[in-house]
C-alpha cells in the first residue's frame, strides 16, 4: 500500500513540474488551480472512505486498544526519526530517539506502552524532508498530493526515501506491513476528526487555511520550533 501511495505521489509531482504555473494570490502556491482540484478530490475520498473508517475505529475499538496501536506506530516512526536526527548531526535528539525505541520496545511490550514518555524522554519527529531543509534545501512550491494531502515539492520528492526508511518495511510479512500502514492512516485521521470538522465549519476558505497552517508548521518542524525571526511565510524562496 505504501509503495503504491509513494509511486502515486511521485507521478503527481512529476506531472506538476511539467505544468505551466498559473496565476495565484499566493506566491508559494503557483499551482493553486491544480492543487485545489486535488484537494477537492482528497476531500471527496475522505468523506466517503477515510473519515467513516476513522469514525468506526473510534466507536468500535476500545480506547486502550487504540492507545496501544497508536504507541506501536509511533515507536516504529521513532526509528526513522533517529536516523534523520543523526543525519542532521543532532546528537542529543538522536540519542533520545534511540533510548525511546529501546525502552518502549524492550519494556513497553514492543511499543504498546509508551514508557519513554513517562520517563520524560522527548519525542523528536523527523523525516528526510526536514533533513534536507535543515541543510538548506528550500521547500519549493506548495503541492497537494492525491490521498497524501499537503506537501511541498521538496518534501514530496523525499517520499520514496521516507518509504525506504520506514521501519515497517523490516517486517517480512506483506499482510503485517499493510496492516500497520492502514492502522497508521486511520489513527492519524481519527486524531483529526474534530479538527477537520472545525476547520471546514469555521473557515471561509478551508483550502487556504490548510495550506497556510501546513507551511507554517513545516517551517517550524525544520527549525525545531524556532524559525528565523526574519522568515517570511509569504515568500516561496524563504528558508
Amino acid at each position: 500500500m505504501k509503495r503504491w501511495l509513494a509511486g502515486l505521489a511521485a507521478v503527481a509531482l512529476l506531472s506538476l513540474q511539467g505544468c505551466a504555473s498559473v496565476k495565484s494570490a499566493d506566491a508559494r502556491d503557483p499551482w493553486e488551480s491544480m492543487n485545489r482540484s486535488v484537494y477537492n478530490f482528497n476531500d471527496a475520498v475522505d468523506t466517503v472512505a477515510i473519515k467513516p473508517a476513522a469514525q468506526i475505529y473510534v466507536n468500535v475499538v476500545p480506547s486502550f486498544v487504540r492507545t496501544g496501536l497508536h504507541n506501536v506506530v509511533r515507536n516504529l516512526g521513532d526509528v526513522w526519526s533517529m536516523a534523520n536526527s543523526a543525519m542532521q548531526l543532532k546528537g542529543q535528539h538522536a540519542a533520545e530517539s534511540f533510548m525511546r525505541v529501546t525502552v518502549n520496545t524492550v519494556f513497553g511490550l514492543g511499543g504498546l506502552l509508551d514508557i519513554a514518555t513517562e520517563m520524560r524522554l522527548e519525542r523528536h519527529k523527523e523525516d528526510f524532508g526536514q533533513t534536507l531543509g535543515h541543510w538548506g534545501v528550500k521547500p519549493g512550491p506548495y503541492v497537494v498530493l492525491p490521498i497524501l494531502g499537503p506537501s511541498t515539492l521538496r518534501d514530496g520528492l523525499t517520499l520514496p526515501v521516507d518509504y525506504q526508511g520506514d521501519a515497517t518495511r523490516q517486517f517480512s510479512d506483506q499482510a503485517t506491513r499493510n496492516s500497520l500502514t492502514a492502522v497508521r492512516i486511520v489513527d492519524v485521521r481519527a486524531s483529526l476528526l474534530k479538527t477537520v470538522d472545525t476547520v471546514k465549519e469555521a473557515s471561509l476558505d478551508p483550502y487556504s487555511f490548510v495550506r497556510d497552517a501546513y507551511l507554517q508548521k513545516r517551517e517550524n518542524d525544520v527549525h525545531d520550533g524556532n524559525p528565523p525571526s526574519s522568515f517570511d511565510y509569504s515568500d516561496v524562496d524563504a528558508q
